[in-house]
C-alpha cells in the first residue's frame, strides 16, 4: 500500500514561526501580559522619561541590567517580545564593544511580558561596582 505523499507535505500558509524571545533586566514589578513602553521613567540616569526601552538576547546582559537598574525593588529578568521594529543599541554597539556581542537592541515600540526568569546567578558585588 502507498502512502499519498500529500500527507506528509507541511501546509505553509498556516504555519508560522515562534517570535523571537528577549530579556528585559529590570526593578520593575510587572506582570505577564503586561507591556514595556516608553514614556516612562528610565531605569537609569536621571530617570528621565525613556525615549527608547531595550531588551537582550543575552542572559548576562539582561542581568547587568537588573543589578544596575535604579530603585529598591527586587531585580527582575523578563521574556519580552517586541511588538515592533528593534535597532542595535548605539550605547553598546561599536562604542563600549566591537560588533554588538551583548546582542543589545533598543525600541521605541512596547515590549510585552510574556514570562519571567526567577532563577539566575547575579554577579559578585565587586564585579557590579565597577
Amino acid at each position: 500500500m502507498e502512502k499519498n505523499k500529500s500527507d506528509n507535505k507541511l501546509n505553509a500558509p498556516n504555519a508560522t514561526p515562534f517570535s523571537q524571545t528577549f530579556f528585559h533586566g529590570t526593578k520593575a514589578d510587572l506582570k505577564l501580559g503586561d507591556y514595556i513602553e516608553v514614556g516612562l521613567n528610565s531605569n537609569y540616569g536621571q530617570k528621565n522619561k525613556a525615549k527608547y526601552i531595550y531588551l537582550t538576547a543575552t542572559l548576562d546582559a539582561a542581568i547587568w541590567g537588573a543589578e544596575l537598574a535604579l530603585g529598591a525593588g527586587r531585580e527582575r529578568i523578563y521574556l519580552a517580545e517586541p511588538t515592533g521594529p528593534i535597532e542595535d543599541d548605539p550605547n553598546l554597539t561599536d562604542k563600549k564593544f566591537p560588533g554588538n556581542p551583548t546582542m543589545s537592541y533598543r525600541s521605541k515600540h512596547p515590549f510585552k511580558v510574556v514570562g519571567e526568569v526567577t532563577i539566575w546567578q547575579g554577579h559578585s558585588a565587586e564585579q557590579v561596582k565597577a
